[in-house]
């Protein structure tokens, strides 16, 4: 749910303003509303560039520690040595590798002449005789040079030779420049200089896994700096600038510590609870299940102060949705031991996602049971008492093709659907009123009317006279909130026209919407499908290989085999089920997310 908020304004004298803020920052529950009007002034554009390139700073060190920086902080330097120090490390590596393009080039330029001692040619040269390299492609070579050049190698279509003597030979050919030092120089120069540059990158690795937190810890507090700047800048001078008025939001537990507090500074302030129309911050208030997915809603974004908080409705289909995806109660167990595992290991801010997944695995556990599978296994089709048969949801529908699980992935789809479009209608209700929401009400009626007329006409509950009669009175009453009191203000005409629009995407919609769901059973089965996969495999292999290494392979096939399966299963189990509530879901129950997170001013 969202947490009420209570709108507060206060006028302070310019000369207590600083103190004031400072006294708020400590308090660390008013979320200001900022004010920066124009472009920022200078000292604030100075620390927005210099928090842009911490940013980048830490990006870079937090990729060159191997994603592994330190824990602990390594408070030793202050913020610009570890700059300096970062941008020399920095350089030496790029101009060490600046050399390394050269060396390689020279290094290929002598190969196909082998190691030779250059000091030997600076010899003849000394001593009158002139020594030149050739290179030209065989089809070029002409056999009458072999009388005066002397072959060396043929390699690649390449032929290289030399000539000696007194004078040049008018071969057509520019002789070449080669390296003043020999090859097996050149090669420990560049292994020195390859070494070199290793030895750099460790350094520098090591480096920024060490000062990581640090700088970390800095831009936190530089970020804390541009927040006391704007806020600030947001005071609106009143009196020429004797007093100075700013406005805030605050949760409504939290009035009465506000109140104390400028009670006791002596300031004007006022206070009125928030008003629907008002662009109050969200702060989202939910129970320790429910706000484990609040991560999810603030991917998307968070809601409008007049809107609901749509994290209590997402956070059981997610589960359930996650858990129908996996579709084995193995790989929740599985995911319940990871869980366990990491959640000793991880920080305490990652605590809170490896209670997520402890939570889905849990889900997956179950559902997986219903769907009865285990580790590929399918539990359906073993001699387990028929007690426990009964609650597996598994095989065709009696007298069909179709399968119960895709049934099932339907069914939870319609109530999702039918679950945002009551959202929608309630939501609309409560934001506009009644007469401004009849369009989402009748469409309400006509899609769940329908789909219970027909439930009861299928199960032979109501007879077809009167299912009849209860379709006819159904859309007749819907037809007229869609058709004809959309809007109220419109002329009717207008309305009939928007009625007939809205139609044609709700029968276009609606249909493609529901049969998104068939995902969850697709995904289900062919995880199962891979994790059979592996098992023949690995039990194919223990026949073929004998009882001593049929084990081995056995085993190490079953634990790579569902390890992969797992990994691909979690991650179309968290893209899938987000994509459904994402899209289908929000969409139906006419969700935004375009509200503003409460973001309270604190050191």
């Amino acid at each position: 749910m969202i947490a009420k908020m209570e709108k507060l304004t206060f006028l302070v004298y310019h000369k207590e303003y600083e103190s004031f803020l400072e006294q708020i920052r400590q308090l660390g529950v008013v979320h200001v509303v900022e004010k920066q009007r124009g472009e920022p002034d200078g000292e604030l554009q100075a620390s927005i560039d210099r928090r842009t390139a911490g940013k980048n700073l830490l990006q870079a060190m937090f990729v060159l520690a191997d994603n592994q920086p330190a824990a602990e902080v390594c408070a030793d330097k202050t913020a610009r040595q570890v700059r300096e120090e970062y941008d020399r490390l920095q350089a030496r590596i790029q101009g060490l590798q600046q050399q390394l393009p050269n060396l390689t080039k020279d290094v290929a330029l002598l190969e196909p002449w082998g190691d030779f001692d250059p000091q030997r040619v600076r010899d003849l040269e000394r001593a009158g005789w002139r020594m030149d390299f050739y290179d030209c492609l065989e089809k070029d070579f002409s056999p009458a040079w072999e009388q005066e050049v002397t072959v060396v190698n043929r390699e690649a279509g390449h032929v290289y030779f030399v000539t000696v003597a007194h004078h040049t030979f008018d071969l057509g050919l520019e002789p070449l420049r080669l390296p003043v030092a020999g090859l097996s120089e050149l090669k420990r120069k560049k292994a020195a200089l390859e070494a070199d540059v290793a030895s750099a990158t460790a350094e520098l690795k090591a480096f920024c896994r060490r000062y990581y937190s640090f700088m970390e810890r800095q831009l936190a507090l530089l970020q804390a700096d541009i927040d006391l700047l704007k806020v600030r800048l947001s005071g609106e001078q009143m009196a020429e600038g004797a007093v100075l008025l700013l406005e805030g939001w605050v949760p409504e537990e939290n009035v009465a510590d506000v109140k104390r507090l400028l009670d006791a500074q002596g300031v004007y302030y006022e206070i009125r609870p928030a008003l629907r129309e008002d662009n109050a911050p969200i702060k989202l208030k939910n129970n320790r299940f429910v706000r484990m997915y609040e991560v999810l809603t603030k991917m998307y974004g968070m809601p409008d102060y007049a809107e609901f908080d749509p994290t209590p409705i997402l956070a059981p289909f997610f589960s359930l949705f996650f858990a129908f995806c996996m579709g084995d109660s193995g790989y929740g167990l599985a995911l319940i031991a990871l869980g366990f595992i990491l959640k000793k290991k991880v920080s305490k801010s990652m605590a809170g996602m490896m209670n997520l997944v402890i939570t889905l695995g849990v889900f997956t556990t179950v559902v997986g049971a219903v769907l009865g599978t285990f580790f590929g296994v399918n539990l359906f089709e073993l001699d387990l008492p028929e007690g426990v048969k009964q609650f597996m949801v598994a095989g065709k529908i009696e007298g069909t093709t179709y399968d119960k699980q895709m049934l099932l992935a339907l069914l939870i789809g319609v109530v999702h659907i039918c679950l945002a479009m009551t959202v929608k209608a309630i939501s609309e209700t409560v934001r506009f009123g009644f007469k401004e929401s009849l369009s989402a009400w009748g469409w309400l009626l006509l899609v769940v009317g329908f789909i219970c007329t027909g439930g009861l006409t299928f199960f032979e509950v109501i007879s077809a006279e009167v299912s009849q009669w209860a379709f006819i009175l159904i859309g007749g009453v819907s037809a007229i909130g869609i058709y004809l009191l959309n809007n109220l203000r419109r002329n009717v005409f207008v309305n009939i026209g928007a009625g007939v629009w809205d139609t044609y995407n709700m029968a276009t919609g609606l249909l493609g919407d529901t049969l998104s769901y068939i995902r969850l059973y697709a995904l289900g089965l062919a995880g199962g499908m891979l994790g059979g996969v592996f098992n023949q495999l690995a039990f194919m292999v223990n026949d073929a290989a004998g009882p001593a290494l049929g084990w081995f392979f056995c085993g190490l096939i079953l634990v790579f085999g569902h390890t992969l399966n797992i990994a691909m299963s979690c991650l179309s189990a968290f893209v899938h089920p987000l994509r459904l509530t994402f899209v289908e879901y929000f969409k139906n129950s006419g969700y935004d997310g375009k509200g503003e997170a409460y973001k309270p001013f604190s050191n």
